[in-house]
C-alpha cells in the first residue's frame, strides 16, 4: 500500500521543551493506524502538525509523496486531513444539524431540510442524537458523536480520532468501530489516538507506541500483546494491571460503613424517575449504565447542580437528615462534592495555574463572606497535592490547560478533595488518561474509602467499575435497577441489567 502521509526526523517544541523529537512516522492508504502512549507521550501533538494546528520545529512533512507544510486546520481539511479532537469543538449555542454542516452551507438554506439531512446522516451511523438539539443541550458522549460524524461527512482522505470512544458506552463503540472498518474499505486512512490498549488491539493494521516524546516501537497489530504494549509505553513491566480485578469473584468488598447518604425516589424530569439507592461510609459504590440511564444526572442532583422535581421529587438524606440543594455551593458545605467528567467546561479554570484552582475550591469550601488569599498557605497547599496525585507540572503556577488529559484531572479531583468532603462523586474519573494515570487514580479513590470517606464512582467503562467498586449499582432508564455485592457481580449480570 501506498503512503498517504508520512514524518521525517520530526521535532517540535514549545518554549525550549521538546514535546516530540526525532519522529519517523508514516500512514498507509486505508489502514487504521493506533498510536499510544501516556499522556504527555506527544502523541496529539504528533498529529496536530498533520492537521495543520502546529508546524514542525525541524524535520519534514509529506502528504502523497509532496513535501507539505499546513499553516492551518483548514488548509489541512482542504488537503483531506480532518482531526476530531478529544476536547470538542463544537459550536454550543448552534444545533446539532448546524454544528454538522457548518461551512458547507448554501445560499438559501432551510433548517426543515437541514434537519431531515443530518438526521438520516446520524442514522446512517447508528449515532442516536437528536439534530433539532443545541451543543450545549448534549452529554459529552453525543457530542462526541457529533464530533466524529462531522468528520465522516468531510469525505475525508485521512481520519485522525484523538480518544473518540473515551466517553461511549459499549453499543457505541462497536458502531464507531463498524464504521472505522467501513471507512476503512473506502480507502480512507486513520489515525486512532486511545488509552484503551484492547481497542487498539483489536481494530488496528498498525500500532506505534511512543514514550517522552520518541516512537519507541512500530509494528503489526498482531504482532503486539498488552503487556507488551504497556512495557514499551512506561519503559517497565506494570505489576499490577489498572483492571486486574475485573473478576468480582477475586476480591472481597470493604466491611460497609454507616449509611450516609440515601436517596429515596429521586426524580427530574424526564431523566430521573423514582430512583432509590444508598450509599455507605468506608465503601466505594460504582454506578454503571448506557448513555440515557440517568446516572450522571442523578448524581449532579444530589450534589446540587441540577434541581429534583419541586412535587413527587422524592428525598435525600444525608447522615439520616433531609437536605435539598439549590446550588452546588451549600451541598459543598455540608461535604458532597461531584467530580465532573467535563473537567474542560466545568472542571477548572484553564488559564489558572494549579495553586490558583486548588485555593480556589478551598475558598468555596469555607463559606466566607470575605475571603483574602494567602499566597504562602496557596503554595503550600498545591505543593501537598501536586505531591499526593503525582501531577506532572513544571511549576505550580503553570496554566491548567497546558498539562495533559491526566494531570487536568488530577487538579479536578485535588480541588475537589482540597474541600474536605464526606462523600465524593466521581463521574468518569479516568476519561481519556493513559494506563500509569489511571492505576494512581484508582490507587487514590481506593485510599479515600479506606480513610472511611463514602465514595461513588460512576463509569461507563465495565472494567473500571468492577476492578474498583464494592457494590455496583446498575441505572436505566432513569432509575437504579439493580444492585450487586462484588462478590456476586459479574459483567454478564450488570449488562443484563442495564439493557433489559
Amino acid at each position: 500500500m501506498s503512503e498517504v502521509f508520512k514524518i521525517v526526523n520530526g521535532a517540535k517544541d514549545f518554549h525550549g521543551v521538546q514535546a516530540i523529537k526525532n519522529v519517523n512516522f508514516s500512514l498507509l492508504k486505508g489502514e487504521i493506524h493506533s498510536l499510544l502512549g501516556e499522556n504527555g507521550a506527544g502523541k496529539s501533538t504528533m498529529t496536530k502538525v498533520v492537521a495543520g494546528v502546529y508546524q514542525l520545529s525541524s524535520g519534514e512533512l509529506y502528504f502523497e509523496s509532496k513535501k507539505a507544510t499546513f499553516n492551518t486546520p483548514s488548509e489541512a481539511l482542504k488537503n483531506g486531513i480532518v482531526m476530531v479532537f478529544q476536547e470538542n469543538s463544537l459550536v454550543p449555542n448552534m444545533t446539532v444539524s448546524q454544528n454538522l454542516y457548518l461551512g458547507a452551507e448554501k445560499y438559501f438554506n432551510s433548517l426543515a431540510r437541514l434537519n431531515i439531512r443530518a438526521s438520516r446522516f446520524l442514522q446512517s451511523l447508528n449515532f442516536n442524537v437528536d439534530p433539532n438539539l443545541l451543543v450545549s443541550q448534549l452529554g459529552a458522549a453525543q457530542k462526541q458523536m457529533v464530533e466524529i460524524a462531522r468528520a465522516v461527512h468531510h469525505n475525508a482522505k485521512v481520519i485522525i480520532f484523538d480518544e473518540p470512544t473515551a466517553t461511549l458506552t459499549p453499543e457505541e463503540k462497536h458502531h464507531f468501530f463498524s464504521l472505522m472498518q467501513r471507512l476503512k474499505v473506502q480507502g480512507v486512512s486513520i489515525v486512532f489516538i486511545s488509552h484503551a490498549l484492547e481497542e487498539a488491539l483489536q481494530n488496528s493494521d498498525r500500532i506505534t507506541v511512543l514514550r517522552d516524546g520518541e516512537i519507541i516501537v512500530t509494528d503489526l497489530a498482531s504482532k503486539f500483546t498488552r503487556e507488551r504494549i504497556v512495557k514499551a509505553m512506561i519503559g517497565r513491566d506494570l505489576s499490577d494491571s489498572a483492571y486486574a480485578a475485573s473478576g468480582g469473584s477475586k476480591r472481597k468488598s470493604r466491611d460497609r460503613g454507616e449509611k450516609v447518604l440515601e436517596v429515596e425516589n429521586l426524580s427530574m424530569g424526564s431523566m430521573v424517575k423514582n430512583s432509590t439507592f444508598s450509599a455507605y461510609s468506608g465503601q466505594i459504590t460504582g454506578v454503571f449504565g448506557l448513555v440515557g440511564s440517568g446516572r450522571t444526572e442523578m448524581m449532579k442532583v444530589i450534589s446540587g447542580v441540577y434541581k429534583r422535581n419541586i412535587f413527587h421529587g422524592g428525598n435525600i438524606l444525608l447522615n439520616g437528615k433531609y437536605v435539598r440543594y439549590l446550588v452546588p455551593r451549600t451541598a459543598v458545605n455540608d461535604g458532597i462534592i461531584y467530580v465532573t467528567e467535563d473537567r474542560k467546561s466545568e472542571g477548572f479554570f484553564e488559564n489558572f495555574g494549579i495553586s490558583q484552582n486548588i485555593q480556589l475550591g478551598k475558598m468555596v469550601a469555607e463559606d466566607k463572606l470575605w475571603n483574602t488569599v494567602n499566597l504562602t498557605e496557596a503554595k503550600t497547599l498545591a505543593e501537598h497535592w501536586i505531591k499526593r496525585l503525582s501531577i506532572k507540572t513544571k511549576d505550580i503556577n503553570s496554566p491548567v490547560v497546558e498539562l495533559s488529559g491526566g494531570n487536568q484531572q488530577k487538579v479536578v479531583i485535588a480541588k475537589g478533595l482540597v474541600q474536605k468532603p464526606k462523600v465524593v462523586i466521581f463521574d468518569e474519573p479516568t476519561r481519556g488518561v493513559d494506563v500509569g494515570a489511571i492505576k494512581e487514580i484508582h490507587d487514590f479513590i481506593k485510599s479515600l474509602a479506606d480513610e472511611g470517606i463514602t465514595v461513588i464512582v460512576v463509569s461507563s467503562y465495565l472494567p473500571e467499575v468492577m476492578s474498583i467498586s464494592d457494590r455496583i449499582l446498575v441505572a436505566r432508564l432513569g432509575q437504579i435497577v439493580e444492585e450487586f455485592e462484588i462478590e456476586d457481580a459479574s459483567e454478564e449480570k450488570i449488562i443484563y441489567a442495564a439493557v433489559h
